[in-house]
């Protein structure tokens, strides 16, 4: 399953930025809510191992979910800075060998099994694609602190067509009612590729793949990237696209989410 390769990708050029990096600096702060460097490991690397459980170990995730729900009530970071309880290189350390083994072993999985998450069930294949979103998202907050401008692949493509195929969640979770047709999507690959996705020519988004990808997983606001919006249902996505679960999330605002000049 290429997805499951693609994660592991993912993960590696996130740990390749922070493998040196001084044990003071995991607690700076970043743009997104104030997280610090361990707040972002502590979440991917918990929630890598929640979707590890829900295929190896449906039971014991049952449990964790649970405890997860009623624990988050008083706040996430709370509760996963519990549940994880290394720091700095340690964490680091601890991320790096379930992520390196949840590539190894997710790669040989049937990609139409089903999983149990915190919302619907899901194919193996979607759960392990999501992991390596949220390892592209969260990783943005750490590439812009470190003043790092990423360097993307076309393994990028997952998170575009999971933006893709939230269309219609994204008008869901906001209250909006669903567009008939989704809007043209001409999309330019970090390879140069031209990719295109939809159907309605009268609402065309056109540009970088990647800053499509910022876009709907809101590491930045639209006005900060080069896409070109036409049309009222392409500009409205845009304003409040979220290809992630959950409620509504506000995107950041403009200027907010920026690679920091260090």
């Amino acid at each position: 399953m290429q997805q499951a390769h693609d994660f592991k990708a993912e993960c590696d050029a996130l740990a390749d930025l922070l493998q040196d990096l001084p044990e003071a600096d995991w607690d700076r702060a970043t743009q997104f809510k104030g997280w610090t460097i361990n707040d972002v490991i502590v979440h991917l690397h918990f929630w890598n191992r929640a979707a590890d459980l829900s295929l190896t170990d449906p039971d014991t995730f049952a449990d964790l979910l649970a405890r997860a729900m009623k624990g988050m009530q008083s706040g996430m970071r709370p509760f996963e800075n519990a549940e994880i309880e290394e720091r700095g290189p340690t964490l680091f350390k601890a991320w790096q060998t379930l992520y390196r083994d949840m590539g190894t072993r997710w790669a040989q999985a049937d990609p139409k099994t089903r999983v149990k998450w915190a919302g619907p069930d899901m194919s193996v294949r979607s759960s392990i694609t999501a992991r390596q979103m949220e390892t592209w998202a969260h990783g943005h907050e750490v590439f812009d602190q470190l003043g790092v401008n990423r360097q993307d692949t076309d393994r990028i493509r997952n998170i575009v067509i999971l933006g893709v195929n939230t269309f219609g969640w994204s008008h869901k979770v906001q209250g909006l009612d669903m567009p008939e047709q989704m809007p043209l999507l001409r999309l330019t690959a970090p390879s140069g590729e031209l990719w295109e996705f939809g159907e309605d020519a009268d609402n065309m988004i056109e540009g970088a793949a990647t800053a499509f990808a910022q876009v709907v997983t809101q590491v930045r606001n639209i006005a900060d990237t080069d896409l070109k919006v036409t049309g009222p249902v392409a500009a409205r996505w845009m304003a409040t696209a979220q290809c992630f679960a959950g409620p509504p999330e506000t995107p950041p605002a403009k200027g907010a989410r920026h690679v920091v000049q260090v």
